[in-house]
Parts: C-alpha cells; structure tokens; sequence
C-alpha cells in the first residue's frame, strides 16, 4: 500500500506543477499586454509606443483629461451605457420572470431568440443593425439618410446587453422558493404585491449584478457601435481606435488605463454579486 501511494506521488507532484506552470504562462500571456500599456501610460515619452523607460510623469493623463473631443465621447458613452443599462434591466428582469414562471408554446425557440445576441458574432451584428437603420429610414424619409446618432447606439447597446441580463437575473430565479409566493396569496396580497414584496427583492442581487454587466458591456463595446455611430456621435472606444490609426501616443495610453480600471472595477462588482445571485 505505501508502495503505491510512492510511485503516484511523484506523479500527482509533477502534474500539479504543470497544470500551474500552465496556467501561469496562460496569464502572462493573456495580461502582460495589458500591464505593459498600463506601465507605460506613466512613461516620460513622446511616443506611446516607446518600450524605452524615460521617467515617471502623470501629464498625459491630465492632457487626456483636458483632451475635449475625447471627453466628449467619454461622455456619450456614459451617456449611452446609463441608458441602455437601465433599459436593459427592466427587459432583461421582464423576460427573465417570463422564461422563469411561464411555460407556453414555442418557448424553446424564444429562448433561442432572447439568447441569440449572446452568441452570434458581434460584427454580424452591427452589420444587420446599420442596415435596419438604414433600410428605417429610407421607409421614413425617402431619399434622406438616416441620422445615425445616440439614439441607434443606444437600441442597438439593449439588443445585445439585455440577453446577458435576463440570463443573469433568471439564475437568480431559480433559488427562489415559490411557497412564499403562495403564503403571500393565501393571506390576501395580490399578483403586484407579490412581485413588489417578496419577488422583486430577491431579484435584486441578480438585478444589480446584471446592471453591471450590462454596463460594463456597453462601455466597452466597439464593433456593434463602430456601425451604428455617425460622424457627430462618436464614443470613447471608437474615439480611440480613431486616434490610434493616426499614431500611438502616451495620451491613448491613458485613455485606455482609465477605461481598463472602469472595466476592472465594474466587472469585480458584477462577479460579487454574482456570486451572491447563487446564494439562496
């Protein structure tokens, strides 16, 4: 027996360090890049994409910051993502009861549908929209193009974030016990009361994780804005991309650590209440 429990030892030893030497490469690879750009935002140099250290300095961040288009667009898309967050909650919540609660004809297949933004390419995507946009306002206005504005952006940011909310709020259902539901009713409350008393305050990790998501989603997303944005609309990542074509500079830096630590902070809120979404 101790035999055997010396010759799986060293076995089960080297496999563990591998699975870690594997995992440890896998992040240096997927973030170095990220804490490179990082680093090299509080770099002293003319070019963004000088690898050599000149000093610290934080001026590219002021002058990112006292950079007025770029802000505007920072602001369009705050603008957007506080909007259709909100939107997107209220449909996803809507839908995730629906799909909870509900059984009806066809319901696989509106599931289907309700999860089809998730999982088809996002360039796909933006494609179709500009072109329902466009084809919109052709019906409308004749021979006038359509105003691509914040307006497209935002329906189009709630056809592809409300999915992921739904999805995260319906998990959050399923923990819920309905005998409260029923108690509730036995002693006189109605279906609103219900919902409004015992229902809604149990969704509310599930809704506020699915918030962030939803938010997170919007603020950073490119392609799906990128053809649906016109000249006078332009967001933060578009604005971005924009700048970077031209050449990288310490200020694009910046911009993007400042966006990265937006991201980082929303999406460890987002999993915290996830993982308070899967507690009963």
């Amino acid at each position: 027996m101790f035999g055997n429990r010396s010759k799986a030892g060293p076995f089960e030893y080297s496999r563990k360090w591998s699975l870690r030497l594997f995992f440890i490469l896998g992040t240096v690879f997927l973030y170095a890049p990220i804490v490179v750009l990082i680093i090299f935002s509080f770099n002293d140099s003319r070019r963004g994409g000088n690898i050599i250290w000149k000093g610290f300095t934080t001026k590219y961040y002021t002058k990112a910051f006292g950079n007025e288009e770029l802000m505007l667009a920072f602001a369009n898309s705050l603008t957007i993502a506080v909007v259709s967050t909100i939107i997107s909650v209220i449909l996803g919540a809507l839908t995730a009861v629906v799909l909870w609660r509900f059984r009806f004809p066809f319901k696989p297949i509106y599931e289907g549908l309700v999860s089809l933004p998730i999982v088809i390419p996002e360039i796909c995507m933006g494609v179709s929209l500009a072109m329902f946009f466009s084809a919109m306002g052709w019906m409308q206005t004749g021979d006038k193009p359509w105003p691509f504005n914040l307006t497209n952006i935002i329906i189009a940011h709630i056809t592809f974030c409300f999915p992921f909310a739904a999805m995260v709020i319906r998990t959050r259902l399923q923990s819920f016990n309905r005998e409260m539901e029923e108690a509730a009713k036995d002693l006189g409350a109605s279906e609103f009361q219900v919902f409004r008393d015992i229902l809604l305050p149990h969704m509310k990790p599930g809704l506020i994780a699915g918030a962030l998501l939803a938010f997170t989603l919007s603020l950073d997303d490119f392609v799906i804005t990128f053809f649906t944005s016109g000249p006078n609309t332009v967001t933060f990542p578009v604005k971005i991309y924009s700048m970077v074509r031209f050449s990288v500079t310490p200020e694009i830096n910046a911009a993007s650590t400042v966006l990265i630590l937006m991201t980082l902070v929303l999406t460890f809120l987002a999993l915290r209440y996830q993982r308070m979404d899967s507690t009963p």
